[in-house]
């Protein structure tokens, strides 16, 4: 019997560095084991280029990945999500969509390296420290045993993974 795909939404503002980077990372990372998407409550319609360059430098996917908007998600005939992220402070403080299916939430906040000014080398250091924090997050979200957990024990990890190094403020425990 071939083990569950679980789907999982990464979500941010703008939808054009930190969920992009969580949604290609786990595509890889995952092995197969998770549908990775992303999304914004307010989609600046780009995906940042060193957000790509950062990704295609460790040889993760780029091809369609884009900014899009969180309703897209919460449409009828859209993929259900078992489980939702927050990676920015901005997106876990509005109020989401309903999500059918009830998924499983927590906050991975970590600071937007879009908002990082200075050298074009700055720049990237900011972006790769993102990624960093994030590979981490999600390597030890993907080696959860999640069927093997209720759903108290799977909500109290989550909330966890988001007070990894790198956290910004967290935001309210919510299952």
């Amino acid at each position: 019997m071939a083990d569950r795909v679980y789907n999982v939404l990464f979500l941010c503002t703008g939808n054009t560095a930190r969920s992009i980077l969580a949604e290609s990372i786990l595509r890889k990372d995952g092995r197969g084991r998770f549908a990775a998407f992303s999304a914004g409550s307010r989609p600046k319609g780009i995906v940042n280029p060193i957000a790509l360059k950062v990704l295609a430098d460790g040889d993760y996917p780029t091809e369609s990945l884009r900014s899009k908007s969180w309703t897209e998600f919460a449409a009828p005939g859209a993929p259900v999500m078992d489980f939702v992220f927050t990676v920015c402070d901005d997106a876990a403080g509005e109020t989401c969509p309903v999500w059918p299916g009830q998924p499983m939430t927590a906050h991975w906040g970590i600071e937007d390296p879009a908002a990082v000014e200075g050298t074009a080398i700055e720049r990237e250091r900011a972006f790769v420290q993102a990624f960093k924090y994030l590979k981490n997050r999600i390597a030890v979200f993907a080696a959860l045993p999640i069927a093997g957990l209720d759903r108290l024990a799977l909500g109290s990890r989550l909330h966890d993974i988001g007070r990894l190094d790198g956290a910004t403020r967290s935001r309210p425990e919510v299952a």
